[in-house]
């Protein structure tokens, strides 16, 4: 029989909020975790960082580039009819956007209105959502005052010492001592200065405390006896999930693949179509566009908890045992998670964000206060009012997050996203302009930099200056120069 897929996956991600909590009970447990086990408390609350964020321009391309050229060229033929803006207006808007370029002269001034594609369009409306009209007579305005500096604390790993003195004995001296961080003798005083600045920059996280608490069981198992496991309700859901956890990821991933806007039509893409697909065809127009309306929007509504479902699950089991979330991680790249979010960003993201497919006389509250009116074809194509389609839009992110999660730390996976050659990919998804998909998208454009060649990061040097200001930075990581 064919199941109600849309009813279903909505359900299993509603009872796994309902019991195992969402992104801000998930946040307290992480705190609460980190003070059972002694460990200094968090930097920063990341999703407040995140909400405080403001999003970068997009990268420009080669053919932009030239559009800009010619629109440079118009308008010193035309200089004498430029319109006059107000001063305090662009020292505002200026103010707000730190990644104009800082190349001066003549050109910023004419740049400061050249743009590319919907930049240009969001920018306008962010200055008339921002800057207040001006009135006849001059009164003080507020300034737009924005954090400065880098959003993140630094973090710097244990390896991350232990490599460095390791290179630094090395240099030095001629021999290493292991795994010992606290003996620096023969060592120059810069040196003794860098490891005091990395050691006031250490995160020991949960999971490393996990590691080490497993490898001590596993020397001395005798001695140590059983580790005491808490009756958590994910670890409830582990062991019932255990089993069969290959064929519910593979499972997962084969509907994600299904609904995606990029997989081509087929036989098995029924399936998740069976409690929207009419018994009889439609016959007139109204009803095909009724009907093409309502199969999109059970696409994206599919999407849309399969990626919330997966990250619920990545993170609550990341929390409860690393091992567990590293089972999970490793059953979706067998099961070719990586390529499929690759896959499904490879389409014109912003049509897929800015896309209304939804019929406003038909959706809630609005069908339940209000008489349902007769559906015309002007009814079917007026959508809401919103820039974005916030279902979409949170889909991507959740995407995002996944792969940021299967690829943080590991070589191998990372080597995944330059084979399958994501970066053109993800810098097309820079061009929307909200601040937490930006991020992960940096996330993932940074961790594979050093990889792609210093012609690529010479070329995309405004990724570059992007990925400095907004992404974590990590001491001794060479992402932006290393080979």
């Amino acid at each position: 029989p064919h199941f109600p897929m849309k009813k279903v996956l909505l359900l299993l991600w509603k009872v796994l909020l309902f019991t195992l909590g969402g992104f801000e009970a998930l946040q307290a447990m992480k705190v609460r975790r980190r003070e059972e086990l002694g460990l200094p408390p968090l930097p920063e609350d990341s999703i407040q960082v995140v909400r405080g964020m403001r999003a970068a321009s997009p990268p420009t391309y080669a053919i932009e580039l030239v559009e800009q050229q010619q629109q440079q060229q118009q308008k010193r033929s035309h200089r004498g009819r430029r319109p006059l803006m107000k001063q305090d207006s662009l020292d505002i808007y200026n103010e707000r956007d730190p990644f104009k370029n800082d190349e001066g002269g003549v050109d910023e001034e004419e740049n400061d209105d050249v743009d590319s594609g919907i930049e240009g369009e969001l920018d306008l409306m962010e200055r008339e959502a921002i800057i207040p009209a001006m009135p006849a007579q001059r009164l003080p305005i507020e300034r737009v005052s924005f954090p400065k500096g880098l959003p993140w604390a630094p973090k710097v790993r244990q390896k991350d010492i232990e490599h460095f003195l390791e290179a630094s004995r090395n240099k030095f001296i001629g021999f290493t001592l292991g795994q010992d961080t606290e003996t620096l003798i023969g060592l120059p005083r810069p040196i003794h200065e860098s490891v005091k600045t990395l050691k006031q920059h250490k995160y020991v996280s949960i999971s490393d405390v996990q590691i080490k608490n497993e490898e001590e069981l596993e020397k001395c198992p005798m001695s140590l006896g059983e580790e005491e496991v808490q009756e958590t309700p994910c670890e409830v859901l582990y062991r019932a999930m255990l089993y069969n956890l290959p064929q519910y990821m593979i499972a997962l991933l084969k509907i994600l693949l299904a609904a995606a806007p990029t997989s081509k039509a087929k036989t098995d893409s029924i399936n998740i179509l069976a409690d929207v697909l009419p018994e009889e065809m439609p016959i007139t127009v109204l009803q095909s566009m009724k009907l093409g309306i309502d199969v999109n929007r059970h696409k994206e509504i599919i999407v849309k908890s399969i990626s919330a479902l997966l990250l619920l699950l990545l993170k609550h089991f990341k929390l409860n045992h690393i091992y567990q979330f590293e089972y999970v991680s490793q059953h979706l790249v067998f099961a070719n998670c990586i390529p499929l979010i690759l896959k499904f960003f490879n389409q014109n993201i912003m049509s897929y964000i800015t896309a209304k497919n939804s019929i406003s006389v038909l959706d809630y509250p609005h069908c339940t206060v209000c008489d349902l009116p007769e559906l015309t074809a002007e009814s079917l194509e007026a959508g809401d009012n919103n820039q974005f389609c916030w279902r979409n839009l949170f889909s991507c992110i959740n995407l995002l997050r996944i792969l940021n999660k299967l690829t943080k730390w590991k070589h191998s996976r990372t080597m995944m996203l330059v084979v399958f050659k994501s970066a053109p990919i993800l810098k097309r998804a820079l061009k929307v302009k909200q601040a937490m998909m930006q991020l992960y998208v940096l996330k993932l454009l940074k961790i594979q930099t050093k990889y792609l060649g210093r012609q690529w990061r010479k070329s995309n040097m405004k990724t570059m200056s992007a990925i400095y200001q907004k992404v974590r930075h990590r001491m001794n990581d060479d992402w932006a120069y290393g080979n």
